[in-house]
């Protein structure tokens, strides 16, 4: 809980880049996310009146832009091509080598992420990401703590298996012979 005493379209200002990040996640699109945050900021400050004092704004507004997506899947059964995430070329990032090696490993895990079923994608960019708790990210999706934490083990499992990473010191940690 929290004693946050501005009004929504204050706290929404400080909270855009994460419900743009929230947005890519879900879309994968870069023009997309920004017209849901764009609905979202609509929707909340309309809505304004509906936010409880003392609750989590965080989860309202990534509630709030949940649901504007699940309402344009299902407006949008039968959609066009979509900009890819991976065509994006503003990302900013160092010169040279380093920075080639941080593009690869971006794109390979981002490429990864949308592998993920959304159900999986959607509780780690939560809890991972953002940084929420189970129970946040429970209420936020409504599904009990447990399917949280259950979709949550999966995804991390996934991502570990399709980018490699953490899968070769699992590896190197179990040998036969090693004594700690």
């Amino acid at each position: 809980m929290t004693d946050d005493t501005r009004t929504v379209p204050e706290r929404l200002v400080d909270f855009l880049p994460n419900l743009r990040r929230f947005a890519i996640s879900l879309c994968h699109s870069r023009e997309l996310a920004d017209d849901l945050v764009q609905s979202a900021c609509e929707r909340a400050i309309l809505a304004a009146d509906s936010f409880l004092p003392g609750s989590r704004f965080d989860a309202w507004m990534f509630r709030i832009i949940r649901n504007l997506w699940i309402d344009h899947l299902r407006r949008q059964k039968t959609a066009g091509p979509q900009e890819d995430i991976d065509d994006a070329r503003d990302v900013a990032i160092p010169s040279g080598e380093a920075g080639s090696h941080a593009r690869m490993e971006l794109l390979e895990v981002t490429a990864a992420l949308k592998k993920l079923p959304e159900e999986q994608r959607e509780v780690l960019v939560l809890v991972c990401v953002e940084d929420l708790s189970y129970r946040d990210t429970a209420e936020i999706l409504s599904i009990p703590i447990g399917t949280v934490m259950s979709r949550l083990a999966r995804a991390r499992k996934n991502l570990a298996e399709l980018t490699g990473i953490g899968v070769e010191e699992k590896r190197s940690s179990g040998k036969k012979g090693d004594m700690a």
